[in-house]
């Protein structure tokens, strides 16, 4: 199995990406529910 040092690097940029912008949805819903949750004072 030949991997060229270009597709690797696309490859862990493709990976990084993709665990960035999972870990900033998953960011972006904690802060909104719990500012969701912070404003309803039940």
């Amino acid at each position: 199995m030949n991997i060229d040092a270009q597709l690797a690097s696309d490859i862990l940029v493709g990976v990084i990406a993709l665990m960035s912008a999972v870990g900033g949805v998953a960011l972006v819903g904690a802060i909104f529910s719990l500012g969701r949750s912070g404003y309803r004072k039940d």
